[in-house]
């Protein structure tokens, strides 16, 4: 990364203002060692650039005293830091062993069709990332997709395409155990760190997820309970 005549990294090159190198440095002064901010300081970078790129590394690498090949190391380890750019809405179908069998491989094949795009591949009007997803854990509601990270359970192909038709035509969506869906740009940042103050909106768990715990509370089962014999341990 080039340097001005002060020392500071060049932000022009860089692509970030000022206050991101603000905030990159509050993220990293979080904690008692600073390059345990690495993953909320690549979400930070998202948020601005749309997608991890060379200059964003050498910025976090700066920032935390380390290398780029270490920082390129975790940034390419999770799937959710992006190299290509990602569309206002990130569209991820789960087709994990449960979701596929309830229909998640038919939901994410009528998606690519309706929105003519492959796996990992945005539409031509840089709205929707279509992405095939490993397990979203959220079995109990199969099959699930998310946008942007918030779930949105029980899922159709009929339902799924008229939830990307609604956010291609910018009507307010709202997940399903969750809060209106914001930007992927947005939801980068709150991952960065920084509420949007959406954390309250929707409930935060569904029937299906409380079923077990009305079992135990009906059978009167407490953490280290032989529910076969209905004796602690």
């Amino acid at each position: 990364m080039s340097t001005e005549s002060n020392g500071a990294p060049s932000l022009e090159r860089a692509g970030l203002d000022e206050k991101t190198w603000t905030e990159l440095r509050e993220i990293a002064a979080r904690y008692p060692q600073a390059r345990s901010g690495l993953l909320p300081m690549l979400h930070l970078t998202q948020s601005v650039q749309g997608r991890i790129t060379p200059e964003a590394i050498e910025a976090c690498a700066e920032v935390l005293g380390i290398s780029a090949a270490e920082v390129n190391g975790v940034a390419t380890f999770y799937t959710m830091y992006k190299r290509k750019p990602v569309g206002d809405y990130h569209v991820g179908v789960c087709t994990n062993t449960l979701c596929a069998v309830m229909g998640g491989d038919l939901i994410f094949e009528r998606l690519k069709e309706h929105l003519d795009v492959g796996n990992d591949e945005t539409t031509a009007d840089g709205k929707i990332t279509l992405e095939h997803v490993e397990c979203n854990a959220a079995c109990d509601y199969a099959p699930v997709m998310m946008v942007n990270w918030e779930f949105m359970d029980n899922q159709t192909p009929e339902s799924a395409v008229q939830v990307v038709d609604d956010l291609r035509a910018g009507h307010e969506v709202h997940s399903t155990r969750g809060p209106r869906l914001c930007t992927w740009r947005e939801a980068e940042r709150v991952l960065a760190g920084f509420p949007d103050d959406r954390a309250d909106e929707g409930p935060a768990a569904g029937p299906a997820s409380l079923a077990g715990l009305k079992i135990a509370r009906e059978k009167g089962w407490t953490a280290g309970t032989d529910s076969s014999k209905g004796e602690s341990k």
